[in-house]
């Protein structure tokens, strides 16, 4: 059982360094146990290269019919351990890096400190990973943009996206009064994927709505470096009000085309439904839920 687990795990990871790591056993170790178990069952799970291995369709039938069971052995017996007094375990969330600063930041501290047994994982990603195969607890997005499949649990209010530049910024060039004139701006951009396309920017006024592409010498896939090119006098930037907002009430930056800028869905906490929910999940989302949030 112990060698159909160590196999399981290279033939996820596709690696005998990630997975030995994970089990923490040598890669020569963990090879020696796969040819073990290929002696013994008869059959060749894995296919190796100097480069890559991957399950043989042997392995990847014994992967998709066994995995699954492990899977539910482990879940029974976590979920017995959770029948202790505190909650406890490891949640693992994925969300952009504004989310993170924005709506985990300000409640970790107070929910670590309450939930001591508890640790949180947090992934920085712009794409929209599928939580379930990459197994993750729960992932933060606008509600706009979740699965009808899924539960979405509001975290904040409605939100904006704010224009933003540096008074040295406005100094050497105009302030635009309409979208167009950012076509005459050095802007940030963003492109929250590898393979994704550059974000255009969003407006909308009164019933008029329009997409702007824009163009600089920056561009990124994290908000939090939009803004700080934008910090640092790179040219404009387009981020989140919330986010912008201690700089704009400091003076840092300036705020442009506000009555251009179109109302978000607020963020949401979304995650599959399922029936058992972990008490250390249960107290989680408690705790990340936007108290006043419309009915």
């Amino acid at each position: 059982m112990n060698d159909i687990q160590a196999f399981i795990a290279v033939a996820r990871e596709k690696s005998f360094t990630k997975a030995a790591a994970g089990l923490g056993v040598s890669p020569s170790a963990l090879s020696h146990t796969i040819r073990n178990l290929e002696e013994r069952i008869g059959v060749r799970l894995l296919a190796r290269t100097t480069r890559n291995v991957a399950p043989t369709e042997a392995g990847e039938h014994l992967l998709l019919s066994v995995a699954p069971l492990f899977e539910q052995i482990n879940n029974e017996i976590e979920r017995i351990a959770e029948l202790r007094d505190k909650p406890a375990g490891t949640i693992r969330i994925t969300c952009s890096d504004d989310a993170a600063e924005g709506l985990l930041r300000p409640i970790l501290p107070d929910f670590l400190e309450k939930y001591p047994d508890i640790s949180v994982e947090i992934h920085i990603d712009y794409g929209f990973t599928n939580i379930v195969t990459e197994r993750f607890d729960a992932g933060i997005r606008l509600g706009e943009s979740i699965s009808k499949d899924m539960i979405a649990v509001r975290m904040g209010p409605d939100w904006r996206l704010s224009v933003v530049g540096t008074p040295e910024y406005f100094r050497a060039h105009p302030v635009p009064v309409i979208p167009q004139d950012l076509s005459h701006h050095r802007c940030i951009n963003i492109r929250h994927s590898p393979a994704g396309s550059v974000y255009a920017w969003e407006f909308e006024k009164d019933t008029r709505k329009m997409n702007i592409r824009v163009s600089g010498p920056l561009l990124s896939n994290s908000i939090i470096h939009v803004m700080n090119g934008a910090l640092d006098g790179i040219g404009l930037a387009y981020v989140p009000e919330a986010l912008a907002r201690p700089y704009i009430d400091s003076g840092r930056l300036i705020e442009v085309l506000a009555d251009w800028s179109p109302v978000f869905t607020g963020f949401h906490l979304y995650y599959p439904n399922r029936r058992n929910t972990s008490p250390a999940f249960a107290a989680f989302v408690d705790a990340v839920r936007y108290r006043d949030s419309p009915k």
